[in-house]
């Protein structure tokens, strides 16, 4: 007898849960019952009232994994209706990244190095950075990693970036209207506990492993968070006297955000860019499970075949880049704050 049995009983369902033609598989409790050798049960061994429990007591009632096989079976049924709306809009993904990728790959490493240490010191003004830079490539290199280091920085340049259009206006909407805001914040919650391999079990349904938007779209699901969250704090923590006196002259709001909020706001703006840019490059590497290209490829290879050297290697590289990417955002959000004090 299982153990809920009396509540099919007391509802007066016991006929439908007799009439079931289900074959699940009988459990051991179930077993021994019918050979007359059960335990005595415990109070302290009763079984959560879950599906599974309720189905030993009545044979028509799903089973977990009835539900996951429903949900398994709904997604499939709308996947082709998806994939017609999807693949038009995401096409474009596709095209950049094929684009990044055969131009990080295609130019000649001594442009490629120096134009990259020129953008950096530009941007940080450090000579320490910069050299930095033309010393990190040049070993990676010297060791024929350079052009799976070009293929990350190239996937992470498409898609940190796409992640800032996107996010920067979503945050900017949110800090304007509370119930946006009040919306948004559990979707956000969503996407930043969510774990990172799970962005990818519905993109292997939805499109081709063989498609670069494939693995595109998880790094900027993944990645998009920071920037949306910093954008609206920034803008929201905006002195409200500030305001106050933005009015007093008789600006439009537009003329505030973008003369008033959005400059003094900059610095958290900037911060979130930073950590967009740094989950961008966590979230190709687990892509490589999936096609991504780059230094995932090789830790992934490491992995599999046991190859300790290689995976050590490529996750050195991996560090060497996330290095360089935080370094030269922290000194262009430096040289953000400098200016705004003077």
């Amino acid at each position: 007898m299982a153990t809920y049995d009396w509540i099919f009983d007391t509802l007066g369902l016991r006929d439908w849960c007799d009439g079931s033609d289900a074959a699940a598989p009988m459990s051991m409790a179930d077993l021994m019952s019918r050979t007359g050798s059960a335990p005595d049960a415990s109070v302290w061994e009763t079984p959560f009232p879950s599906m599974d429990a309720l189905n030993d007591a009545c044979a028509s009632f799903p089973q977990s994994r009835d539900l996951t096989r429903g949900l398994e079976r709904g997604f499939l049924d709308i996947k082709d209706s998806l994939s017609v709306v999807l693949d038009p809009l995401t096409q474009p993904l596709s095209w950049a990244l094929e684009g990044a990728l055969w131009l990080f790959q295609a130019t000649p490493w001594f442009v490629m190095i120096p134009v990259l240490a020129l953008i950096v010191a530009l941007v940080s003004r450090s000579a320490r950075l910069t050299g930095f830079i033309l010393l990190a490539f040049g070993g990676l290199a010297f060791i024929n990693y350079y052009d799976y280091a070009m293929q990350t920085l190239a996937i992470i340049a498409v898609c940190a970036l796409i992640a800032v259009i996107l996010g920067v206006p979503i945050g900017i909407a949110m800090s304007r209207s509370d119930r946006l805001e009040r919306v948004m914040i559990p979707v956000l919650d969503m996407l930043q506990t969510l774990p990172p391999f799970v962005y990818l079990i519905p993109l292997i349904f939805l499109f081709s492993v063989t498609e670069p938007k494939l693995y595109g779209i998880a790094v900027i699901l993944y990645a998009i968070v920071p920037v949306v969250r910093l954008t609206n704090l920034g803008i929201r923590l905006v002195d409200p006297e500030v305001i106050e006196a933005a009015d007093a002259f008789g600006m439009t709001d537009r003329q505030k955000l973008f003369g008033v909020q959005i400059p003094l706001a900059l610095p958290n703006i900037m911060a979130g860019v930073n950590q967009t840019i740094m989950m961008s490059l966590a979230m190709v590497v687990i892509a490589s499970m999936v096609s991504a290209p780059g230094l995932g490829v090789l830790v992934l290879r490491g992995i599999r075949n046991l190859e300790l050297g290689v995976g050590l290697i490529a996750g050195l590289g991996i560090v060497l880049l996330a290095v360089i990417l935080d370094r030269s955002t922290k000194a262009a959000l430096a040289r953000v704050n400098a200016a705004q004090k003077q």
